[in-house]
């Protein structure tokens, strides 16, 4: 009661995830259980690998993850991230798995890591994860079943693709770098570097532009200027407008759009409305979710300069500053920007699903353009989870890794569930001529809301789905589904349709 008198927003939140967490954690297999097929390769162990693992092994069915790093890579990119960084959308968003508690709305890298590392415990993947395993091949044998690098690893029935899309710190090489007489560091390893009271220029407008603003308020920094040749949407940290914005369930640009895009200029950039993009409208790309960019640059601690960088001198960068609406390489006005320390805010490589066979990446129909943007068209053994989208509003990190992994789960058991190669292209074509209309293309942007309406029209599209629903969408039970797929295997076994 003292807690709740104290702290009852806090209090609800931990009652609220106690409960998801009893009603649809699945069960942890006891030490040792021999599980059953189908057999899972789950392929990187980030935060959705240890998430899909969980879930599989929860409803009993055998997996082994493939880890390029060593163990102290697990968790993924959260692994490999400064000690500062932290979520940016609030944590009732990134509930990557229904056991998930966290402590804080807004969790930083430690906690991050540690919900992870908890959950690959708790579910006893360690004996079923091989680190230092880089996959470089994924072919099927004459069974249809797959192999993994070489048969020594034996066959599996499904592969999950969990690699996330930030791999390798991306550092590219700009004119004159050599000269520059301060210091220069990627955004991801700022870990025991000191800017205290020191000039800082940040290359780059994206989430990692905010992690680098994030580490010199920090440390401290006397001025931040960041440097940014695109135009991108900021939205405030605020869980309630973050789910209003995905609630778009066409996930694309409407002739409604205005309306978001208005309010927030007006009551989120207010004064600093000329940072809003002006030809690029909200639900085309994703939106860096932050507060304080807007609080530093009012406050005179940072600015922020729309432009191209054209190279480095020995006190600072080189800039070519633009006007609002001038595109990426338009006339604009040569500046020098000093600076003592550079941050290189450019991102990180996306990691290559090139180990998947040739034919998954035939046009039209090569990611991100799957059935369910995740399941390659003829494939439904084969399901990319979390490493195919380009932009969205919404989370990586929240319920769709057990419905992906409940989905491939229920195709792989059940042979009338999973959809044929024509029937997945012929999806894929609707909601191409459903966002026919949309600047971009169909599927290189969506929201959350879109993403549920995929999973609830996939389930409700075919009547032998119907009775995996409740296991499909909150993981409940198996038993009866098994059952009546038991029934049908019988009856269609009798006329002499058989599956291995």
């Amino acid at each position: 009661m003292a807690q709740f008198l104290a702290h009852p927003v806090v209090f609800l939140y931990q009652v609220l995830q106690y409960i998801l967490h009893r009603l649809l954690s699945p069960t942890p297999p006891p030490p040792n259980a021999v599980l059953r097929r189908p057999r899972i390769a789950i392929i990187g162990a980030g935060l959705t690998g240890v998430s899909a693992a969980s879930h599989c092994v929860g409803h009993g069915f055998d997996v082994v993850i493939f880890e390029a790093g060593p163990r102290q890579q697990l968790g993924g990119i959260w692994s490999r991230v400064n000690n500062t960084s932290g979520l940016q959308i609030h944590s009732l968003m990134y509930r990557f798995h229904p056991s998930v508690r966290w402590e804080q709305g807004y969790p930083n890298r430690e906690q991050i890591v540690s919900q992870i590392t908890e959950l690959w415990k708790r579910y006893g993947l360690e004996a079923r994860t091989k680190f230092n395993t880089r996959v470089t091949s994924v072919r099927q044998d004459e069974k249809k079943r797959w192999i993994i690098n070489d048969p020594s690893h034996g066959r599996f029935d499904g592969v999950m693709a969990a690699i996330g899309a930030c791999g390798e710190a991306k550092m590219p090489h700009i004119p004159g770098q050599q000269k520059f007489k301060g210091e220069i560091h990627h955004s991801s390893q700022l870990d025991g570097k000191n800017a205290k009271g020191k000039k800082v220029i940040v290359l780059g407008g994206g989430a990692s532009a905010v992690e680098a603003l994030e580490f010199c308020a920090h440390e401290e920094a006397a001025e931040t200027a960041i440097l940014a040749r695109s135009e991108k949407w900021i939205i405030p940290r605020n869980p309630l407008i973050d789910m209003l914005l995905s609630l778009n369930i066409l996930g694309q640009e409407t002739w409604l759009s205005w309306v978001p895009e208005l309010l927030l200029k007006r009551f989120f950039y207010r004064d600093l409305e000329d940072m809003a993009p002006a030809s690029k409208g909200i639900f085309t790309d994703t939106p860096m979710v932050n507060t304080d960019v807007l609080d530093q640059i009012r406050s005179g601690k940072a600015k922020w300069l729309r432009g191209d960088v054209l190279g480095f001198e020995e006190n600072g960068v080189r800039f070519n500053l633009r006007a609002k609406n001038v595109p990426k390489g338009g006339p604009g006005r040569e500046i020098l920007v000093e600076g003592d320390v550079v941050i290189m805010a450019t991102g990180y490589q996306r990691p290559s699903l090139s180990f998947l066979p040739d034919e998954v990446f035939r046009e039209p129909y090569a990611p991100p353009n799957w059935y369910l943007q995740t399941f390659p068209p003829g494939h439904t053994s084969v399901c990319a989870n979390n490493c195919t989208y380009i932009n969205a509003i919404g989370t990586v990190g929240n319920y769709h890794i057990g419905i992906y992994t409940r989905l491939l789960l229920m195709f792989l058991v059940d042979p009338l569930a999973a959809p044929s190669g024509r029937l997945m292209r012929a999806w894929i074509e609707m909601t191409r001529f459903l966002k026919s209309r949309s600047p971009i293309g169909a599927f290189d942007f969506f929201t959350y809301s879109e993403l549920i309406y995929w999973f609830v029209f996939c389930v409700a599209i075919n009547p032998f789905r119907w009775k995996w629903a409740l296991f499909v969408f909150f993981g409940v039970g198996t038993t009866l589904p098994m059952s009546v797929v038991r029934g049908e295997d019988r009856i269609r076994n009798g006329f002499g349709y058989r599956r291995d």
